[in-house]
């Protein structure tokens, strides 16, 4: 691989100019930071952005400075919604400079695109998000969010509850179209729905679905640890909990919600508590979820369960208006 040339500048270059092989310095320290500071595994992340990078098939850009790369991020657009996939600016470099350069480079691409009206984010790893003062700021929002953790031995604490007239069982392929259901319903008005739109259809919470299953983006999908309420009478699903595993022995709540009609009785308690015990099992030692802050009853359950809070985030979406 040949290397990049030396330059004392910092220079921001479009991903298709650089080899697979010149992010791999910081894809490791990538995979570092994420195991250190959330007991997550990025390595098989990283294994795609690596095979996308060999097809030149991934859209982003990447900070080069002093001869390697300082910084990458990369996007997806589908049907009109821009996802920004990943973010990071290694730590001999970062700054609240590089780091906005480099978003607003990634935002400029974006903007370009014919159609596009939305863009998401949720950027684990950045650390000087934008604000008033940066550019596109009129069209943005920010959510702030925690990264729950529990350690398992902490699961022998919880006790069952048995919520009247509804039924609990694994979950499996069959239950998805009555999920994506249950999950627009539950989403309806809630504040999650304005940082993640596939919550406020049922195709959307059907491509959630697909997206939670079929790919790394959250984990393995871990069905084991995966479970669904059911109400007798109406004979409807009235709740839902899915996990997936981040790490060997690291489980992750990808989602968890409960019908409107069915909140305050104890059935996503139940759910998680069944979750969590089934990731103990499995010989787990941790389990962790994301909330956003504004949730304060979702917050409220999960810390009374023993949830500590180990990080704060934001969720980030742009509504482009042309």
């Amino acid at each position: 691989m040949a290397a990049l040339s030396d330059r004392s500048a910092e220079l921001i270059v479009d991903l298709h100019e650089l080899a697979s092989g010149h992010l791999d310095p910081l894809l490791e320290e990538e995979s570092t930071a994420w195991q250190q500071e959330l007991d997550w595994d990025l390595r098989p992340s990283a294994d795609l952005v690596r095979r996308f990078m060999q097809l030149r098939s991934l859209n982003g850009f990447a900070v080069v400075n002093g001869g390697g790369v300082a910084g990458y991020s990369y996007y997806v657009v589908e049907e009109g919604k821009g996802l920004i996939g990943d973010f990071y600016v290694g730590s001999a470099f970062r700054s609240r400079y590089t780091e906005l350069r480099l978003l607003e480079t990634i935002l400029d691409s974006m903007w370009r695109i014919p159609g596009l009206r939305r863009i998401e984010a949720q950027l684990m790893m950045l650390r000087h998000g934008p604000d008033a003062s940066s550019k596109y700021a009129r069209w943005f929002e920010a959510f702030p969010r925690l990264f729950l953790d529990l350690p398992l031995p902490a699961v022998r604490s919880l006790h069952a509850r048995d919520p009247q007239g509804v039924a609990f069982a694994p979950w499996t392929e069959n239950w998805r179209d009555e999920a994506a259901r249950l999950i627009a319903l539950s989403y309806k008005g809630h504040v999650d729905s304005r940082i993640n739109d596939q919550y406020q259809s049922q195709a959307g919470a059907h491509r959630f679905l697909v997206n939670i299953v079929q790919y790394l983006g959250c984990g393995a999908f871990f069905s084991p640890a995966s479970f669904v309420a059911w109400d007798r009478a109406q004979r409807t699903m009235c709740g839902l909990s899915l996990g997936s595993l981040v790490a060997p022995e690291v489980g992750h709540i990808t989602q968890i919600c409960v019908g409107p009609s069915h909140k305050g009785r104890g059935i996503g308690y139940e759910l998680l508590r069944r979750s969590l015990t089934a990731f103990a099992a499995h010989g787990c030692r941790n389990v962790s979820l994301t909330v956003t802050t504004a949730n304060n009853s979702a917050v409220r359950v999960y810390e009374s369960m023993g949830f500590r809070r180990r990080r704060e985030f934001s969720a980030y979406v742009w509504e482009v208006t042309r």
